[in-house]
């Protein structure tokens, strides 16, 4: 059964015209006429996908990027990956099912693969927390990147989710610290990250993992720090406001790659990503192709500092000073005074010895 939004009701009608003109119960075999229809119909769908999805407003675009249907982090490992070893559990209290970590083959390039899994049915999805992250689950990834990182094997990543789990039980375990080893380790790891956002991108809980030398993200998909229903209510104390905060929020794909946040958008097909897996399929796999081929001719100082110079660099693009030409201009000036200071409490110890050395000898 076919999930419909709100504003798919028109497409929704024509399907079920279509499937009651192919049903085969109720004709006895398709005629002429009927078979021009079916093809009538078809292309009525097509153009109507095409221009409601090419005129999508942003809370349409979270509706989407939230649809149950959507094609999740398992669907793309299990497709794109070859002999894929899962790996679980932090080494510190348990293993966290709403994410899927292990080490695979793409294209014949060993990389290891995390993804943020919300599930396919009820079932799945409370088994897998909705893809709501504990802390557990940040510090396994932050355990198998450091792995990755000295074997010097790339990291691919998927995210989706609504964001970091709230519950009392993870605030204890450290979500908040958890997150931010997450962010750091993603920071200083020197080997190529690729992160992918392919439905939701929430808060602290995306972020965590986004912290990547290429973040590519779905056409529908949304990535912002907070929900529009959140951000509505905090603002305007009234949830209903979502398609103003979400306009305000620049949440969807064509606005955060206008701000520089993210590096690329990948296409999804008429009526977004769950109406042709396979075309999604395609689509992720020649994007990875290209952007892993770029990261891979690079050093690993390289990498390090092409992660480092893009996140410095964000907010700078529209700022008063213009376009930052030379990467120099991230780095913090340090004058003569500090350089001293640097140096005095690095040889801290020498130095007191010879003062104290050269006090005694005026005293003698």
């Amino acid at each position: 059964m076919k999930n419909y939004l709100e504003f798919e009701k028109n497409i929704e009608k024509l399907e079920e015209s279509l499937e009651k003109l192919k049903d085969p119960f109720n004709n006895q075999g398709l005629s002429k006429v009927e078979t021009e229809k079916i093809s009538k119909i078809e292309k009525e769908i097509d153009e109507k996908l095409k221009q409601i999805y090419r005129n999508l407003n942003q809370w349409q675009k979270t509706q989407v990027a939230r649809h149950e249907d959507r094609p999740k982090s398992n669907f793309f490992i299990d497709r794109l990956f070859e002999d894929f070893v899962p790996l679980e559990g932090d080494r510190f209290y348990s293993e966290d099912k709403s994410v899927s970590t292990g080490f695979a083959k793409f294209n014949n390039i060993s990389v290891l693969v995390i993804g943020q899994e919300k599930g396919e049915d009820l079932s799945t999805r409370i088994d897998k927390n909705f893809g709501m992250m504990r802390p557990e689950g940040y510090r396994k990834s932050t355990r198998l990147m450091r792995l990755a990182d000295k074997f010097n094997i790339p990291v691919i990543i998927f995210i989706d989710t609504p964001g970091a789990y709230p519950g009392a039980g993870a605030e204890e375990r450290g979500q908040a610290e958890a997150i931010a080893k997450s962010i750091q380790c993603s920071m200083e790891i020197k080997v190529p990250t690729i992160s992918i956002i392919i439905g939701e991108g929430g808060s602290g809980g995306a972020i965590a993992l986004a912290s990547s030398n290429k973040v590519l993200m779905f056409e529908h998909a949304i990535y912002s720090v907070i929900s529009p229903e959140g951000c509505a209510t905090i603002l305007w104390r009234d949830p209903s406001k979502t398609l103003q905060a979400a306009k305000a929020m620049k949440l969807s794909a064509e606005d955060l790659l206008d701000l520089k946040i993210i590096d690329e958008v990948i296409k999804e097909p008429p009526g977004g990503a769950h109406r042709n897996k396979d075309e999604i399929l395609r689509n992720v796999k020649i994007s990875l192709e290209r952007n892993l081929l770029e990261l891979t001719k690079l050093s690993r100082e390289e990498v390090f500092n092409h992660r480092k110079n893009k996140f410095l660099s964000i907010g700078r693009q529209k700022g008063f000073k213009g376009k930052i030409q030379n990467s120099d201009n991230l780095v913090m000036k340090k004058n003569i005074y500090d350089n001293l200071l640097i140096y005095i409490i690095k040889y801290k110890f020498p130095l007191i010895l010879i003062f104290s050395l050269l006090f005694l000898l005026t005293l003698l």
